[in-house]
């Protein structure tokens, strides 16, 4: 089996879906059976898939501007894929919500969430323009939908009017990160992810400030990210007082640098809206921090009973449970141990495995349609 993955999330600075697409690559190629091919697809005019990056798989690289491209795919459905590449392929796997138009291969696409349906000034560009318009429709055209969790894969049956046989959950697993083997003397709440109004970082600063008037040694506040589309207002805030020199923003982080704002971390506080899955919390818990987030989206699924979920709306409830787990290292204890036992159910192999199946009854699928 030949397949195309769309690359072109983990390109650069890898974010959530960046991130989900390359482990799950390196996932597959890890595990790769005979005969079967996998080819990391990108397009862009100055950033660059070469070499590609780990062992086991082939890179195709084509220097086209990714606006262009997304544009003449999205609205015209053309070039199609074999055009581009020169290749033929057997299964083309976008990672997004919209279809890679292809002569022949089965079409799969990548829905993390529906937050672009319902809140479309929280995005930008080509998602703001095409997704709300183009995914309902291209998601029943699909052979296959992956998607990352329970939550997720309901309400894209229910809103998008997909079969739930033709949806695949691969969640995202546990990094192979080794725990920390104790917290540090002096940390910080953490929160690790796009500075956005979606992460609802006004509740968290809200939330905050209620914390530092209650308890002025309270640890400093740690929002490290990317500011995203409407993020300026929430880094503008953190900036003044009475927050001034009480919250850091050291911006977009590398994963070494990830790594090290959770050692440093006491408690890691995940306040969205809406979460498709929510990886930082997943990362947390596997390195052995505490975990408070909102019960909403898949959160609840993804922390399980390692830590508290509030109301996001709640400021008052976000406050007290800071104070509550800062101010216990018992229970700080009991959270680490309930995490890593949370996060041991997240596997790479076992979403690459789910994936490949996916992949073969997609293009069984697609056979069977073309007769």
């Amino acid at each position: 089996m030949r397949i195309l993955l769309d690359y072109r999330p983990a390109l650069r600075h890898r974010t959530g879906a960046g991130e989900y697409v390359h482990e799950l690559a390196r996932a597959l190629a890890g595990s790769a059976p005979p005969g079967e091919v996998l080819i990391l697809f990108s397009a862009s005019w100055k950033d660059r898939l070469s070499p590609p990056p780990f062992p086991g798989v082939r890179a195709i690289d084509r220097r086209i501007p990714g606006r262009l491209l997304n544009f003449a795919w999205h609205r015209l459905e053309w070039p199609r894929v074999e055009q581009v590449t020169g290749e033929r392929f057997d299964v083309a796997h976008a990672a997004h919500p919209l279809l890679i138009p292809t002569a022949g291969a089965a079409q799969v696409v990548t829905i993390h969430d529906l937050d672009f349906l319902d809140h479309r000034e929280r995005t930008h560009a080509e998602i703001r323009r095409d997704y709300p318009a183009l995914a309902p429709g291209h998601a029943r055209r699909a052979d296959a939908i992956i998607t990352i969790s329970r939550a997720s894969a309901a309400a894209i049956e229910r809103r998008l009017g997909v079969p739930a046989a033709k949806i695949a959950i691969c969640p995202p697993g546990a990094p192979a990160w080794p725990p920390r083997d104790r917290e540090p003397d002096a940390g910080c709440l953490l929160f690790l992810g796009t500075i956005e109004p979606r992460k609802n970082l006004q509740v968290l600063l809200d939330a905050y400030e209620r914390l530092l008037a209650s308890s002025p040694g309270a640890p400093p506040l740690v929002l490290a990210g990317g500011i995203g589309a409407g993020g300026a207002a929430i880094a503008q805030r953190a900036r003044r007082p009475p927050l001034a020199g009480r919250v850091e923003l050291p911006g977009y982080v590398d994963d070494r640098a990830r790594q090290e704002l959770y050692r440093r971390a006491l408690v890691f506080v995940l306040p969205s809206l809406d979460e498709g899955f929510g990886i930082p919390a997943l990362e947390a818990m596997t390195v052995g921090v505490p975990v408070i987030a909102s019960d909403r989206g898949a959160l609840p699924e993804v922390v399980g009973d390692a830590g508290p979920l509030v109301d996001p709306h709640d400021a008052g409830a976000l406050a007290h449970e800071m104070a509550s787990v800062l101010a216990s290292a018992g229970r700080r204890q009991q959270m680490r141990e309930a995490g890593w036992r949370q996060a041991r159910q997240f596997q790479w192999s076992r979403s690459a495995g789910t994936l490949r199946e996916t992949y073969r009854r997609a293009v069984a699928a697609r056979r069977e349609r073309r007769g």
